[in-house]
């Protein structure tokens, strides 16, 4: 797959997710500033990060691990937005909002990582 990672879908969509998840969190108590607040951005953040990184990586195998761990950062950004709407610190439209854009993301992901498992050695980026 050509371009950067600026190009992927999965990376733009990440990205929205960020600026929501602050823009939502700016409102949190500010006891939470070292607490959820933060282990939310910074989630957030590993997932587009990730991707990105998966991105500039020399092979598919690479690749794969950095994407299975933004995956992991977006199921944890989807507990903590849960525990966050359980606190009411989030509304329930702004609940509902960032877990809408957390299933996005995990479909983009789970595609991507889905055509690269399925890439033959021949079309490897190592070929």
């Amino acid at each position: 797959m050509s371009g950067t990672y600026r190009d992927l879908k999965a990376w733009q969509t990440a990205m929205d997710m960020v600026r929501s998840v602050y823009r939502h969190t700016q409102a949190f108590p500010r006891e939470e500033t070292y607490g959820l607040t933060i282990q939310l951005r910074r989630a957030a953040v590993s997932i587009a990060s990730n991707i990105a990184e998966g991105k500039g990586r020399s092979s598919d195998k690479e690749l794969l691990h950095f994407l299975s761990n933004a995956k992991g950062s977006l199921f944890e950004v989807e507990t903590q937005v849960m525990i966050a709407g359980s606190l009411g610190y989030l509304t329930h439209s702004q609940s509902e909002d960032l877990l809408s854009q957390t299933a996005e993301v995990g479909r983009l992901l789970n595609g991507l990582m889905k055509a690269f498992r399925n890439v033959p050695a021949a079309q490897s980026r190592n070929s």
